[in-house]
C-alpha cells in the first residue's frame, strides 16, 4: 500500500526494507491501544552491520548516518505492524538512542540526530519527537547505534 508517508519517502529516495526480524528471544514491536513500542534497531544497511565507536572508529556524521538507518527500520518495523499501511502512523512520540562512544565523546544529541532528522523529513510535525540520547560503552554486535521508538497509530 503506498501513501501519503511513502510517497515523501520516495522522494528522500528512500525505500523502506522489510522489517529486520528479531536477533534473540523478543518480539519485533509491542501494541498496546494506539501505541506501539518498537524494540531498539540496530544501525545496519544494505551493505550489512554499521559498526564501530563513535569518536574513535566513526565520526559524528558518520554516526548520524548509522542513526538514520536506524529510523529507516524503525519505520520499516511500524509499517509491518500497521498491515503495510505506513500512512496509519499519527505520529513519533518518543526515541532513546544509544551511541556506541568512546567515555570521553559528549555529543550523542549530534548523533542520534540522524533519526530525528530523517523523521522530520519524512513525517512532517507527526515525526516531531520527544527524546533521549545515551552513550553505551558497547552495543550488541558492536553497531554504532541502537535506537528504539514509541508511537502513535491507528
Amino acid at each position: 500500500m503506498s501513501g501519503t508517508f511513502e510517497a515523501r519517502l520516495a522522494e528522500l529516495g528512500v525505500t523502506l526494507p522489510e522489517a529486520p526480524a528479531p536477533a534473540a528471544n523478543y518480539v519485533p514491536w509491542v501494541r498496546v491501544g494506539d501505541i506501539l513500542y518498537v524494540s531498539g534497531q540496530i544501525s545496519q544497511n544494505m551493505n550489512g552491520l554499521i559498526t564501530g565507536k563513535v569518536g574513535a572508529d566513526l565520526s559524528v556524521a558518520e554516526g548520524a548516518a548509522a542513526a538514520r538507518a536506524c529510523g529507516i527500520s524503525l519505520l520499516a518495523q511500524v509499517r509491518y505492524a500497521c498491515e503495510g499501511d505506513l500512512d496509519r502512523l499519527q505520529r513519533v512520540v518518543k526515541l532513546t538512542g544509544f551511541v556506541n562512544s568512546v567515555p570521553e565523546f559528549a555529543d550523542q544529541p549530534k548523533v542520534i540526530n540522524g533519526c530525528s532528522d530523517f523523521l522530520v523529513d519524512a513525517l512532517g510535525d507527526a515525526g516531531r519527537h520527544a527524546r533521549s540520547a545515551v552513550s553505551a560503552a558497547a552495543l550488541p554486535l558492536n553497531v554504532a547505534v541502537e535506537i528504539e521508538g514509541v508511537f502513535q497509530i491507528r
